[in-house]
Order: structure tokens, then sequence, then C-alpha cells
């Protein structure tokens, strides 16, 4: 879980309800993987989270998604069946440096924020700090990162985990990886 954050890096808003934002966020998102040093760096997908707090399991449900994708050219880690937490974080990434070195890892995570950005998805240069929504601390993760807000920050973040609606969750994963498709898609054929 991140807590929204704004601070001095590239860092775009994507309202899910408005009609073609998905073509928005997957030509940025495209920009972003073009732009990155070295086009043989291999891709990995970070999705970050837990399936047992419904606010917290938007990483898996995207990774889930993303798992059906077999067609692209990218590793994945954390899905529904073997997520990525806050207990096993430390020990997937040591993995991904002895077996993807030089990887451009894209983090997915949900996050908190203000109740006007509720069913956003922010797209940002720069590591993802996961856990921060919720005070724990751990290492900062990817290259470029990807968020869902899921609910507001605020009193008892905990407890915001357990009361989100899982009709937000779905929503913002069924947006991400239509968008993450649309890229590959375009990516593809360049």
């Amino acid at each position: 879980m991140n807590k929204e954050l704004d601070i001095e890096r590239k860092l775009y808003y994507f309202n899910t309800k408005e009609r073609y934002s998905v073509y928005e966020f997957s030509s940025r998102l495209q920009s972003m993987i073009q732009g990155k040093p070295n086009q043989n760096r291999p891709l990995v997908f970070l999705c970050i989270g837990s399936d047992r707090a419904t606010g917290d399991c938007l990483g898996p449900i995207v990774g889930y998604k993303l798992s059906k994708m077999k067609q692209y050219d990218m590793t994945l880690y954390g899905t529904l069946e073997q997520p990525v937490h806050a207990k096993n974080l430390s020990d997937t990434m040591d993995h991904i440096r002895i077996h993807h070195p030089n990887a451009f890892v894209i983090a997915v995570d949900a996050s908190l924020g203000k109740s006007s950005h509720i069913g956003y998805i922010t797209l940002g240069e720069g590591p993802l700090l996961p856990g921060a929504g919720v005070d724990k601390e751990l290492p900062p993760v990817g290259d470029i990162f990807i968020t869902g807000i899921v609910n507001f920050s605020g009193m008892l973040d905990h407890m915001l985990l357990q009361t989100t609606r899982l009709n937000v969750v779905m929503m913002l994963a069924d947006y991400i990886c239509s968008g993450i498709n649309y890229c590959f898609y375009q990516l593809s054929r360049n």
C-alpha cells in the first residue's frame, strides 16, 4: 500500500471515469518504456499487495490478469496465487536482481490519496515506496510505478484497507491491464 506522493518527479494522474483516458495512460506508459536507458533491458512487472485485504489486493489482481497475457515479453512477480507483500518483498527484489540483472522494473500497487482521487491511476518515474500508506518501512522498488488510488488517506489507514469496495479495486485492475495490453500492442507494432 503506497500513500499518494507528489514529489519532484514526473507523476501523471488518470481519471478512470474519463472515456479515453486509458489510451492516454497507455501512451504515457509506452513513452516511459521506450525512453528507458538501454532499450535491451528486460521488463519485469512487480505487482505488490496482499490478497487478504480488499484495499491491498490491487497488485495481486493486476498480476493475475497480466499472467494471462503470455504473448508479451515480460516477467511477472506478484499474483493472487503468489503475492508479493511486506514479508517477502526484500527476498523478491533480491531474486529479481540475481535472475534479471539490469531489469527495468515496473512496480504496481494500491495507494491511498485524496477522497476526490479515489478511482484514479497514477503513473510515475522513479521508485515506488510500498507500505508508506500504512506506515511500513519497505525498500523503494521499481524504475517506474503504477498505482491505483483505492481509498482516501486518513486516520486508521489499516481499517480503510479492510473496508475498501472490491468494485473500485476491480475497476482499477481492469483499467491498468487494458492500458498495459494496449501499450504492449503498440510497442509490438514499432
